[in-house]
């Protein structure tokens, strides 16, 4: 009876509380990062460059966060020579490229497609870590993913839409970025702090968005205009700050926080949350009101994302560690 016992392991408290502190963060995470598109967008439409918005964002929640990475620095000499590459890697990809990629898509295809598109990231995963590890993911996963991706359609409402390939490429291509971003955010510890890895990602991205925007290659204009949210006229420093010191900051700091506790896998489906709270802000700030379908569509990706999280509670030896992607092992 003993030997029973032993054979089964259980959660013990501390990780209990892990996990269910990790998919707090992962859903404030979600929520800080949806209210950038509803904030942005009408200063784009007001006249300001994708580059001069992107830069703004970048840079001054990268600074916000730097102190983290002076810490870090200061307490690992070889740090950025050990950990440089990863903190590249996270600001050409999680933080520039999804950026880029996703507003390129957004200018030749519907919101909604290339939403739609890019929030396939989590079967992503899923599907590189059945190819690579040549094992089939669960039925709870299986069904999660197939109920999660059928709210997305219906949440954002891709109805009529044309298809366009090289939108449809750059949607594909964010999505890879999105997928990088979990990636990455696993391989955070105690050796790479969850908050420095945000910083220097933050700061490489705006650093080389500057350089896009010196050169030409990327427009820059940013006029002085107001901006109508809430039916309220704001100045456009309002929405900026709001974007930049909140969405942004939080939404990267508590996002790589979150995913090393509750797993790559799991923390790519809790982000589809994001769409939803993103229709929320939409609907409360410029009067953007959900359809009926697109509330069914909210409950069926909460369906999916709690099946994928049930997976990932140990019952057994097979399921320790189901969380995660195993080919990204901690450092």
């Amino acid at each position: 009876m003993a030997a029973h016992t032993a054979a089964v392991p259980l959660l013990s408290p501390t990780a209990s509380r892990a996990g269910a502190s990790g998919l707090l963060l992962a859903v404030v995470s979600a929520l800080a990062f949806s209210s950038s598109g509803p904030f942005i967008k009408p200063l784009l439409e007001e006249g300001w460059s994708l580059g001069a918005a992107l830069l703004v964002r970048m840079g001054i929640a990268g600074l916000i966060l730097s102190p983290a990475l002076v810490l870090a620095v200061r307490r690992q000499p070889r740090f950025l020579r050990r950990h440089g590459k990863l903190i590249l890697g996270f600001g050409l990809m999680p933080v520039l490229g999804c950026q880029l990629f996703f507003f390129s898509a957004m200018q030749r295809m519907p919101v909604a497609v290339a939403l739609l598109i890019q929030y396939l990231a989590p079967v992503l995963l899923v599907a590189f870590v059945w190819m690579r590890t040549r094992r089939a993911p669960s039925a709870l996963v299986l069904w999660g993913s197939a109920v999660a991706i059928v709210g997305l359609v219906l949440v954002v409402d891709v109805g009529g839409a044309r298809f366009d390939l090289l939108g449809t490429l750059f949607a594909l291509a964010a999505a890879v970025c999105v997928c990088a971003y979990f990636v990455i955010s696993a391989r955070a510890g105690e050796d790479l702090p969850p908050l420095a890895l945000a910083a220097g990602g933050l700061l490489t991205g705006g650093v080389i968005m500057a350089v896009l925007c010196v050169t030409g290659i990327m427009p820059f204009t940013a006029p002085a205009v107001s901006v109508v949210l809430a039916g309220v006229d704001v100045p456009w420093f309002v929405p900026l700050l709001w974007v930049a010191a909140l969405a942004t900051t939080l939404g990267y700091a508590l996002g790589v926080i979150a995913v090393p506790q509750i797993g790559s896998r799991v923390a790519s489906f809790v982000g589809l949350s994001e769409v939803l709270f993103a229709l929320g802000f939409a609907w409360l700030f410029l009067a953007e009101v959900p359809a009926p379908i697109q509330f069914a569509g909210g409950a069926a990706i909460l369906v999916g994302v709690v099946l994928v999280r049930l997976d990932a509670q140990p019952r057994g030896g097979s399921r320790r560690g189901a969380a995660t992607l195993p080919v990204v092992p901690a450092p």
